[in-house]
């Protein structure tokens, strides 16, 4: 029974928000940042890059502080209100392909969370997750949701329904030509109606953020322990979560470029490859693959498809079945010496739905000495390896859709 509560929201007056909302911060290059904000004085970058304003790089302890400072200068100078009573916020964005994408953001509970009734499917990074904890606690606010993801409920969307046939709240495009609209659900017989769909459901996954899940987990345990008074209603008792039935998903896969062949030549490589799979050289003619546990490789200008042989079809987890973990446990590691997927310089990561593209570039280029590309995983796939209490390898899924900052924001 997950908590999905309201809460009372920081958002940005309704003349401004296709201002104040940006991509994440990672999501620009230096020289794009510095561009929109220079032309965009009220731009959310300018409160997550204090040092802007400076004219120089500002990190750790200093730059969080700065951050609070600029928050504080926005909603002082009237840019962002606070939302009076608790509300849900249906949000949806329709992308430049039409791609719908609808769910409704909340305050998640930290202790489900922990309890599992949250489930993850990504390891995370301990030096990551302090760090990120260390920021929001600084800050006293967090912009960016946890993205979930439930199973389809008829409640939960004739409610979404019954709303968005109203004047949205807010309603913009982007220059990425993305519409975006919100409705705050205020009424507390909806309120109601929406928190106990949730609370109906067994269990929530996380499809993207498990690194903002677990740094707000450290951060209720540490304010808790700071705290005589604890009660477990304190606002940091929850994270803000946008939660999307799993319809709404658009889950793309990573591309995996490595620099060289480990000391093989290309047709040793091939040889190697030819225990493993069933290997189709398409030559110049581009291949994407059509089924699950069959690879397009990239290599010397030429394309080629790899059909797992059917005696590897033996799987025992849900993870061992997962296109991203055989690439891994049968080519990466074993043959290229690719041991550590997150940190060794010799492999490198592209996503998207056209990538092999890009891949082909930087391999002709000899930037990499092969490449390779697969299905997405499904939504099944992520919640059976959830379920079974096993972490999907780095980078195996780029899930759609992308929140921008800003536009909604919780406080501490």
């Amino acid at each position: 029974m997950p908590r999905i509560h309201p809460f009372k929201a920081v958002r940005p007056t309704r003349d401004k928000v296709s201002l104040i909302a940006s991509r994440s911060y990672e999501a620009y290059s230096k020289e794009e940042r510095k561009s929109r904000m220079k032309a965009n004085p009220y731009s959310f970058l300018h409160i997550i890059n204090p040092g802007y304003k400076y004219h120089r790089e500002i990190n750790g302890a200093k730059r969080f502080r700065l951050v609070r400072n600029r928050y504080q200068e926005f909603k002082e100078d009237g840019v962002f209100m606070h939302e009076e009573q608790a509300c849900y916020y249906i949000y949806k964005i329709i992308d430049r392909d039409h791609q719908e994408f609808t769910g409704i953001i909340a305050a998640a509970s930290v202790e489900d969370y922990d309890d599992n009734l949250i489930k993850k499917h990504e390891d995370t990074l301990q030096h990551r997750e302090e760090l990120f904890k260390e920021y929001l606690k600084v800050v006293g606010f967090n912009a960016e949701a946890v993205l979930l993801t439930y199973p389809d409920d008829k409640g939960i969307a004739t409610i979404i329904e019954e709303v968005s046939h109203t004047r949205a709240e807010y309603e913009f495009t982007t220059t990425y030509r993305d519409t975006h609209y919100l409705w705050p659900v205020c009424d507390r017989e909806q309120v109601e109606r929406i928190k106990q769909h949730f609370a109906a459901m067994p269990s929530m996954y996380i499809a993207d953020g498990h690194h903002r899940c677990s740094s707000s987990s450290l951060l209720a345990q540490d304010l808790k322990n700071e705290n005589q008074h604890h009660t477990g209603r304190e606002p940091y008792n929850f994270f803000m979560a946008y939660c999307i039935p799993e319809s709404h998903l658009a889950i793309h896969s990573f591309s995996r470029m490595v620099k060289d062949l480990n000391g093989l030549s290309k047709e040793e490589f091939l040889i190697a490859l030819d225990e493993i799979f069933k290997i189709d050289n398409r030559h110049t003619e581009f291949y994407a693959p059509a089924r699950k546990h069959d690879f397009c490789m990239y290599m010397d200008g030429a394309f080629y498809e790899l059909s797992l042989r059917q005696k590897h079809h033996v799987f025992s987890t849900a993870l061992d079945s997962l296109d991203a973990q055989i690439l891994y446990t049968m080519v990466l590691k074993p043959i290229l010496n690719i041991q550590d997927l997150r940190n060794d310089a010799r492999i490198a990561y592209g996503k998207g739905k056209n990538n092999m593209i890009a891949v082909k570039e930087r391999v002709d280029k000899g930037e990499f000495a092969v490449g390779f590309s697969m299905l997405p995983a499904t939504v099944e796939e992520i919640k059976a390896i959830a379920d079974e209490g096993l972490r999907m390898p780095p980078k195996s899924t780029y899930i759609e859709p992308k929140l921008r900052s800003g536009i909604t924001i919780y406080e501490f």
